[in-house]
């Protein structure tokens, strides 16, 4: 349940104090000690997490080959992705009725353990169960963070709060691959995983001294069949992702089961969260208007940049020629278009209250960069990629966190983490589709013209930038352009989708924002409640 602003309160406002102190006259909230102790620990953990990503990506192949799993590599992957998606939704809905800290508690010491025991592992399966439990933890750490900044800051003044949250995503991608490689190349890859232990120790104890929230209901209901239901949902979704077209064909009995399997499960949901007294998906939250615009925008956005995210580094390497380690620099003029983005559009909607043309000039930008990504001709200097890729990004980063805020702003407060956790399941489910359909369409293009070249499929599939590059320079040159020719096309097929989610946002009915924290709005919802029964209680009586 949102609150507006008093008329007064608007008509005063003070734009530079706002964006320098984020204060709006009118509003209790004045952060104190405490609430800085515990803004730094979101910090330190959203951090560690986005580091985490990138540390490891530079040194998964290191592991992989140290553990004997080359084999099972893509398991590594799954594992971690399959963990954080399934621990969203039980992670929301458990917070709304419980209480958010003894679950953020839990969620670090599950990050923080599971990457010790990754550093532990002695052979590809314990590395695999191990990546699980610190997605698990991973899934938690996402949704907690969202939640309890919803719970401790006010929607009106959050984007102000937002922008150093997202530039440690920025930060991690710059020093993620560094890091990674220093570690492995002095300390071996096991040092990686330990690394994150005194910063996740420090980052437990100090929400656990610092972080004071209400306890909530000691007896509850855990919607079990919705749960089990989205799971296998999920599950298959992310397995599909996974295995189609590479570890099994797209036409097998396993992904063909799979689909079953997974079409059934979600065509169940909508018919058992209606009948679920307190259901893990719930209806209130999925027919939500601004919900609903949100997370569609949100996940076309994010299918978008992970789609193209997924390919581009071995795009960069087959057709510009240079190294892994180079391909992953050029991407980060994406965190920094993210970093700019998102700080941006937080300060301005503290400024003005309006978050509406944000995701509407956000999506317009990234359609520009993922339209001129698709156009540049093979021969160009690959630092327009980095151009293109800075313009891409700095308009989903418009909008990718203010999703969030929005969605929170829109709903009763006592719903605060499920709809939080709703929209980042979704748009795990989101990406994980999305990366399959750019897979799809690259490799399929890819290997047609790989074939027509003389390759046999088997090669087809194989051929790495230092095999291209040993080729003779006629052959070579016709494998660089088969590359070029079967992700560009795909890459500015992708264009048009942003300039839908542009159109879909127009629909947005603006919200005022609240000058109220979540704890804040969660009092007076459960104060109205009280009121209510005890007139019906009144009535009953009379």
């Amino acid at each position: 349940m949102s609150s507006s602003p008093t008329p007064g309160a608007a008509a005063s406002e003070h734009a530079d104090a706002q964006a320098i102190s984020g204060a709006v006259e009118g509003m209790t909230f004045r952060p104190d000690r405490r609430f800085w102790v515990v803004y730094i620990c979101l910090m330190t953990v959203q951090f560690l997490t986005a580091m985490y990503h990138t540390v490891v990506a530079t040194a998964l192949p290191t592991v992989i080959g140290d553990l004997g799993g080359v084999a099972h590599m893509s398991w590594a992957i799954t594992a971690y992705t399959l963990g954080q998606t399934l621990a969203m939704p039980i992670n929301g809905k458990l917070g709304d009725l419980v209480g958010r800290k003894q679950l953020y508690l839990l969620a670090i010491a599950l990050f923080v353990g599971g990457s010790a025991l990754c550093g532990l592992a002695t052979d590809m399966f314990e590395f695999t169960v191990f990546r699980f439990v610190q997605g698990l933890g991973g899934g938690g750490l996402m949704i907690c963070s969202q939640a309890i900044t919803g719970d401790i800051i006010p929607p009106r003044v959050r984007g102000t709060y937002m922008a150093p949250m997202g530039a440690m995503f920025g930060i991690a991608a710059i020093l993620g691959p560094l890091l990674g490689g220093w570690l492995s190349d002095w300390l071996g890859w096991r040092w990686i995983f330990w690394f994150f232990l005194p910063f996740g120790l420090f980052a437990w104890v100090a929400v656990a001294i610092a972080l004071r929230m209400p306890r909530r209901s000691s007896s509850f209901s855990i919607d079990w069949a919705g749960l089990a239901l989205t799971s296998i949902g999920a599950a298959g979704i992310v397995f599909i992702a996974t295995w189609g077209g590479s570890t099994y064909a797209w036409n097998s009995p396993v992904i063909l089961g799979l689909i079953g399997v997974t079409l059934a499960s979600w065509a169940a949901v909508v018919p058992v969260e209606r009948r679920a007294a307190d259901p893990i998906l719930p209806l209130q939250v999925l027919t939500n208007h601004t919900f609903i615009i949100a997370t569609v925008v949100s996940v076309l956005m994010a299918a978008c940049m992970f789609g193209m995210n997924g390919y581009l580094p071995t795009y960069l390497q087959m057709v510009h020629g240079v190294s892994a380690t180079m391909s992953g620099l050029l991407l980060v003029p994406g965190s920094v278009g993210m970093f700019t983005g998102s700080l941006l559009s937080g300060m301005l909607v503290t400024r003005t209250g309006r978050y509406k043309p944000f995701p509407i000039m956000g999506s317009l930008l990234a359609a520009s960069g993922m339209a001129m990504l698709g156009l540049l001709p093979a021969d160009t200097h690959v630092a327009w990629t980095g151009v293109a890729v800075f313009i891409l990004e700095i308009g989903i980063g418009m909008f990718l966190q203010l999703s969030v805020l929005v969605i929170q702003n829109a709903l009763p407060a006592s719903m605060l983490g499920t709809a939080t956790s709703t929209n980042n399941f979704f748009r795990e489910i989101g990406v994980s589709i999305g990366n399959t359909i750019v897979g799809v369409l690259f490799t399929g293009r890819l290997t047609a013209s790989l074939l027509a070249l003389g390759f046999d499929s088997q090669k087809a599939a194989s051929i790495t930038p230092a095999f291209a590059r040993s080729l003779n320079a006629a052959t070579g040159a016709a494998v660089i352009d088969a590359y070029h020719h079967a992700l560009a096309p795909v890459l500015l097929s992708l264009a048009p989708v942003l300039l839908l989610a542009a159109a879909i946002a127009v629909l947005f009915r603006p919200i005022p924002l609240s000058t109220k924290t979540g704890l804040e709005q969660l009092e007076e919802e459960l104060a109205e409640e009280g009121t209510e029964r005890a007139c019906r209680a009144e009535h009953s009586d009379g």
